[in-house]
């Protein structure tokens, strides 16, 4: 892994197993190496295009994603203990890949961020897993990727996939429902 990813995911070190860490971090740098993006984009690029005048960058919402989903999943370890198990390396994973494929799904056309020709095609869940697998990423943390978003209400969910989607679903309905004052 090198340096800029650790720095743009310091959450990476929460990740216990050293080959599911690099799969990580590799698909983070695949993903940067095949964007028109740049790492310095994602702090000032809004994290959906869905909510106009959006000034929430994307790797703040990303980082909020993945701090709730860890807590989550923490606290579901304290209260339910064996009753439902929570592998805490692959809700970790999964919440920091959940949305690298819109590195391939956006675009900055006029100073603005746009959804590119690629996004018209393949939304983010779908580029995302071709990105984690291309890189090693196992198919429990694939399955997050896949199903983190409305593609992934038409199957059956792992407790890990549940707690990245609540997580991701919980720092954006917010900000797409809220009341004008």
């Amino acid at each position: 892994m090198n340096k800029n990813t650790l720095k743009l995911w310091p959450e990476l070190e929460w990740i216990k197993d050293d080959s599911l860490r690099e799969a990580t971090a590799r698909t983070w740098e695949l993903a940067l190496l095949k964007s028109v993006l740049t790492q310095e984009d994602l702090y000032t690029i809004p994290f959906t295009l869905l909510v106009p005048n959006l000034k929430v960058s994307f790797m703040a919402h990303k980082r909020c994603v993945v701090h709730i989903a860890k807590e989550a999943g923490e606290k579901c370890r304290e209260f339910f203990g064996s009753e439902l198990e929570v592998n805490m390396d692959t809700l970790i994973s999964g919440a920091i890949l959940a949305d690298v494929g819109k590195l391939l799904e956006y675009e900055i056309k006029d100073g603005k961020t746009v959804q590119g020709s690629y996004g018209k095609y393949l939304r983010h869940p779908f580029s995302g897993v071709s990105l984690a697998e291309q890189c090693g990423v196992p198919p429990e943390v694939c399955h997050i990727i896949a199903t983190h978003a409305g593609e992934g209400d038409m199957v059956k969910r792992s407790t890990e996939a549940y707690l990245v989607h609540h997580a991701d679903f919980m720092s954006f309905e917010p900000f797409r429902n809220r009341l004008m004052v």
